[in-house]
């Protein structure tokens, strides 16, 4: 086929411009001798369309090629399966539905249409109507399948809202507290480069890893404290120290059921201290109620994008993006508002 005389495609702001600069490059090529077959091939169309673009350019010109707006509901679908569709979608998973993948395409959604309603509807059209019930494309949250629903719901409608009010009538600090790991080799973010051209940052080929302890209060207060060995029950006393002299409050600390969290020296400091410190514990495998969780990204996607030539440095980033938090109050609470957090 020879090269088509087709203007260089340009960027469209709507479907709908695009449809009508694909029709008048049609007509163009039609009126420069391609033939219909070849032009429906070029643009993925059927050769009936094409036929009918060039009789309405004869008819009415470049005004008659304009693509009109969509309007109304798709057809074949009928009010009560368009229903169905939405409840269907918002209520279950893909999984539940005996498919194999877990994530909701206009595919999959397209596949369970024709399967338990006999409708085979192009990908366009199930994209209309999903737009049309007020359905969009999203990241979802991941949960882990360990996760026990009925605790997480205890968590937030009864022991939190109670352990709040506690904390009022003590004119306690509710603060959440996580422990994370950064290592040399844990890298983030992308850069610019030239298409097809996958960069290269060199980077050293060690490996070292420094372990992170923070808690975040709903008020903006933060501490951290940093460690180069690992993480214990003996160092976790120590952060729980740092956290009663860092509060004129007394503090209500939030962590998981790390067993660190549990042990024996850790009941005895507390027990030593309970004037001064209380630990909860949240429900297993739920981070998401933990805004500490947020703390970690944040410093991870920062520090990642460095360059780290040893652990000092690693140490001094990591550092560095840490206080610059605990000097930034407002981010600290936006953590309790972030779209992750559920707590």
């Amino acid at each position: 086929m020879n090269q088509p005389p087709i203007t260089p495609k340009p960027v469209f702001v709507s479907r709908r411009m695009e449809q009508q600069w694909m029709r008048m490059q049609a007509v163009k090529m039609a009126r420069a001798g391609m033939g219909t077959s070849e032009i429906a091939k070029f643009f993925d169309v059927s050769i009936r369309a094409v036929f009918k673009w060039i009789a309405a350019y004869s008819s009415g010109g470049q005004n008659a090629l304009q693509a009109k707006e969509g309007a109304g509901r798709p057809p074949k679908v009928k009010p009560e399966e368009l229903a169905w569709i939405a409840e269907t979608v918002k209520d279950h998973t893909p999984d539940q539905l005996k498919f194999e993948f877990g994530l909701w395409t206009i595919k999959l959604i397209a596949a369970l249409i024709e399967r338990e309603l006999g409708l085979k509807l192009s990908t366009p059209t199930v994209m209309k109507i999903m737009k049309q019930l007020g359905f969009t494309a999203q990241k979802p949250l991941y949960r882990a399948y360990e996760q026990d629903a009925k605790l997480v719901q205890e968590w937030r409608e009864k022991r939190y809202p109670e352990l709040k009010k506690r904390a009022k009538e003590k004119g306690a600090r509710i603060m959440y507290a996580d422990e994370a790991g950064l290592r040399s080799d844990y890298h983030t973010g992308t850069t610019w480069a030239p298409i097809g051209q996958t960069p290269v940052v060199r980077t050293t080929g060690k490996r070292f890893s420094i372990q992170m302890l923070s808690a975040v209060g709903e008020d903006g207060h933060f501490e951290f404290m940093l460690r180069e060995g690992r993480v214990n029950s003996e160092v976790f006393c120590d952060f729980l120290r740092q956290l009663i002299l860092g509060s004129v409050k007394p503090v209500f600390l939030i962590v998981d059921g790390s067993s660190i969290h549990k042990a024996k020296v850790v009941k005895e400091f507390l027990e030593e201290n309970k004037a001064k410190i209380e630990l909860h514990i949240i429900p297993a495998y739920s981070p998401e109620l933990n805004p500490d969780e947020q703390v970690w990204k944040n410093v991870k996607a920062e520090v990642s994008k460095q360059k780290l030539l040893d652990r000092e440095s690693l140490f001094k980033l990591t550092q560095k993006a840490l206080t610059r938090l605990k000097d930034a109050p407002k981010t600290i609470m936006g953590f309790f508002r972030h779209p992750e957090v559920a707590c």
